[in-house]
């Protein structure tokens, strides 16, 4: 519902898990701060507790430690996560394997397993509770226009909202990164993700097991009671194919994928197949313009650190925002917002290269690479310090320690 108001010191498009991450961080550090959070659609929270959201995210120590921050993560954990406290990975095209334990670092868990609509749930209800920030949903905006001193939105019931900063939140198609004229630099993997949840004949046991198949990553995340979240990397068609076979023909396939390491496949849900592709904008800022997450950069799943790169994005820009303030400069400056991008295009970039690299890695069938990946993944597994080190780095622990200054 779209209040009286028209005027706000930052809005942001998308109310997904980055955009209202951020709206509620911002009006967090900055209680005078007001703040827009526009979505084109109204969420859905009716859903049936028996049921699993096919979208799951992998939450990392940094973004746990930012959802405490703004008082969500105990709303999170009143409905539903799955913590795994351990991971093994293992190459189908060989023997190498390698088994990461939380034990080993003192740590309680490595992550959690997170379905995508608990944690928006959980962010619009405290969305709910700040006074300063005006949800309107379902809204649609015909168009943006960039001034010098502020920026207008023009809204489809011509409606005219204007704001210092506006934050690009809504995902890989952005719209708003579109009417900014903003290119992207990236590549097709030529591969296409299945997604659905299964219940196997084995427990998980709070494990995520991901198994590196030739034509790509295959994955089984722990969720409660039993249940595990698939992500299979394959090609468009044989995705597509997956998707149309009988149920009992995916769960023998899945099964055999899988080298039944939890026994048989006991029930399947609904199969949805998502394109994959990496890339990153030539521009994260302009004047009065931010993108953050999903419209800013999208990488391989495999290690399922999208949404974390994303609320990596929204820690760094609440920083530079926050301190604008303290220091009475213009938000919506380019000045500004440069110190945002040069600060998350190192750390992003970094990502992007290392998924690639480990994409190709696996996906090479060069025998002296299989060879090479296998050694590395079993030297891996007997050195406990690298193991640690290459944990420390997965969990975000690295990021909690790290100064904004030092960027």
């Amino acid at each position: 519902m779209i209040k009286e108001k028209t005027n706000y010191d930052i809005i942001i498009v998308g109310a997904g898990m980055v955009g209202a991450t951020l709206a509620c961080g911002l009006a967090e550090e900055a209680e005078n701060l007001s703040i827009g959070l526009i979505d084109a659609n109204a969420p859905n929270f009716d859903w049936d507790n028996n049921s699993f959201d096919m979208r799951v995210s992998a939450i990392t120590r940094a973004s746990q430690t930012l959802f405490k921050n703004i008082d969500v993560w105990e709303k999170i954990l009143e409905l539903r996560v799955s913590p795994y406290q351990d991971m093994y990975v293992w190459d189908a095209e060989g023997k190498g394997k390698v088994h990461f334990d939380s034990a080993d670092m003192g740590e309680a868990d490595l992550g959690h397993i997170i379905e995508n609509r608990v944690i928006v749930k959980a962010l619009h209800q405290r969305v709910a509770e700040i006074s300063n920030i005006d949800l309107l949903c379902p809204v649609k905006i015909e168009s943006i226009n960039f001034h010098d001193d502020k920026t207008e939105l023009v809204l489809d019931d011509q409606t005219t909202l204007s704001t210092k900063l506006v934050v690009g939140a809504d995902g890989t198609r952005s719209w708003i990164r579109q009417q900014a004229d903003i290119a992207v630099k990236g590549w097709d993997f030529d591969q296409a993700a299945l997604v659905t949840t299964v219940k196997t004949e084995k427990h998980h046991e709070n494990t995520a097991w991901q198994r590196f198949l030739k034509t790509g990553p295959l994955a089984f995340l722990p969720l409660t009671d039993g249940y595990s979240s698939i992500v299979w990397s394959t090609s468009p068609d044989e995705a597509k194919r997956l998707t149309e076979i009988s149920k009992n023909d995916f769960a023998k396939e899945l099964e055999q994928a899988f080298e039944s390491k939890l026994g048989k496949i006991e029930s399947v849900a609904g199969r949805a197949v998502f394109p994959l592709r990496l890339f990153e904008t030539l521009n994260y800022v302009k004047p009065r313009l931010a993108l953050v997450g999903d419209a800013a950069h999208t990488i391989h799943p495999l290690a399922g650190q999208g949404v974390n790169l994303g609320l990596s994005d929204v820690a760094s820009l609440m920083t530079v925002i926050v301190e604008a303030l303290n220091d009475k400069k213009d938000i919506g400056d380019l000045k500004v917002l440069r110190r945002y991008e040069r600060w998350r295009r190192a750390d992003n970039r970094s990502m992007l290269v290392a998924m690639d690299g480990i994409k190709r890695l696996f996906g090479s069938e060069l025998s002296v690479i299989k060879d090479l990946r296998n050694a590395g993944l079993n030297l891996t597994d007997r050195i406990t310090p690298l193991k640690n080190v290459l944990m420390r780095q997965a969990m975000g622990l690295n990021a909690l320690k790290m100064d904004s200054n030092s960027k």
